[in-house]
């Protein structure tokens, strides 16, 4: 089957450009609009709004710390890591040792989940696979530091039987995204 689509007088998609200036200020667009809200709900209920930017400002203090750690993370992982060595590990012929690699991290990794996506982005964009992403974002469930907790509440042939099938499912769960993808690819 071939897909037939209009093209504009560069030889490129229509569409194609707006769509990227849409991407290059999505995070302004997204501050605009988060400023807008504050200021809709600090005209119709000012001590709602008063309370959800103190939330907000104690949530930001609690993440510093970690962001922190990210932030110089993604910066000695950049002057260090090249796309050659993300491929090695994380690309297409990464095999058995990508998959490893990223559930192993995925258990390992602590903090706020969110945290973790500019980082992510950051790999993916050196070419890290989508899947092994998907697997580390799924390991994250297993937490080491709460195993003794988990064996106390649940028992430790609940957790002995429920850890092997998390990884499993991380496995799956990623093979899944990378069919998806593929498939996304041939269609276009």
């Amino acid at each position: 089957m071939k897909v037939v689509r209009d093209t504009d007088d560069k030889g490129g998609n229509k569409g194609e450009g707006d769509k990227r200036k849409w991407d290059a200020h999505y995070d302004l667009y997204f501050l605009v609009l988060v400023i807008f809200l504050y200021l809709l709900l600090f005209f119709v209920d000012p001590k709602s709004a008063y309370n959800s930017l103190k939330v907000t400002g104690n949530i930001f203090i609690q993440i510093i710390p970690v962001l922190l750690f990210v932030l110089i993370f993604m910066a000695l992982m950049d002057y260090f890591l090249h796309p050659k060595t993300v491929a090695k590990y994380f690309g297409k012929g990464s095999g058995i040792k990508g998959w490893f690699l990223a559930i192993s991290t995925g258990i390992l990794s602590h903090g706020p989940i969110y945290i973790w996506y500019p980082l992510l982005k950051d790999l993916r964009d050196q070419g890290m696979r989508s899947g092994l992403i998907a697997a580390f974002l799924y390991s994250r469930a297993i937490k080491i530091p709460l195993l003794p907790l988990m064996v106390y509440y649940f028992g430790l042939l609940f957790v002995v039987v429920l850890l092997p099938y998390v990884v499993i499912a991380s496995l799956v769960e990623g093979k899944i995204i990378e069919l998806i993808e593929n498939r996304k690819d041939k269609l276009q």
